[in-house]
């Protein structure tokens, strides 16, 4: 498949919280994506702020964090225009937990905006599993989710809003974004290279 643009990845801040998680991470995703797809892109990371209009700009948007997600008049008027008007935003939750300070406060702006309904849990045989690489059983696990900390917990699904049949907000509590926080050159001395989901992300939310 040709692609006529260019992918970049563009991470959203806001004002509440700590938006500015797994530095490491968008470099990570880059060079798989030089690695296994055809798909050109651009070298670095890119932030803009939600308050800003040039979201409107980037069809794929990172949001993260540990902390509140609040955000203002502007951010909310912002976020939402964007995921009905053809955006596309991966969230994930850096705390892997179902009742941290991020997934409550993240939950009930989503709900705000989009009502109590809208994220709902996706099929594990949505076709996001499928979209570049093959994921059978869904979300792959993440080491944070086998750490024993306590919460011991493995969630076997991921949360998506959709508008008009393609996912526009997809939301994982698995915490990806600390799993994919290395050194790319550090990829080899992995028996299975644990950014292929990251792949399989992007090319959902460049052909949906």
């Amino acid at each position: 498949m040709a692609y006529a643009t260019k992918f970049t990845f563009t991470r959203l801040s806001y004002h509440s919280g700590d938006w500015d998680t797994d530095q490491r991470m968008p470099s990570n995703l880059l060079n798989s994506l030089i690695e296994y797809t055809t798909i050109p892109i651009e070298p670095h990371e890119k932030v803009i702020p939600l308050s800003s209009d040039d979201i409107f700009t980037a069809p794929f948007l990172y949001l993260s964090g540990h902390k509140l997600v609040q955000f203002d008049a502007k951010e909310k008027a912002n976020f939402k225009n964007y995921v009905q008007n053809g955006g596309f935003v991966f969230v994930d939750d850096c705390n892997h937990d179902i009742d941290g300070l991020f997934a409550k406060s993240f939950e009930a702006q989503m709900a705000a905006l989009f009502g109590p309904t809208a994220l709902k849990k996706i099929p594990n045989n949505h076709k996001l599993y499928s979209s570049f690489f093959k994921f059978e059983k869904g979300p792959p696990t993440t080491s944070f989710e086998l750490n024993g900390w306590g919460d011991d917990l493995v969630h076997d699904y991921l949360k998506a809003i959709e508008v008009n049949g393609r996912i526009a907000v997809l939301y994982s509590s698995k915490d990806y974004g600390c799993e994919w926080d290395y050194d790319f050159r550090n990829k080899r001395f992995m028996a299975e290279d644990n950014t292929k989901f990251g792949i399989n992300i992007i090319v959902y939310a460049m052909n949906s």
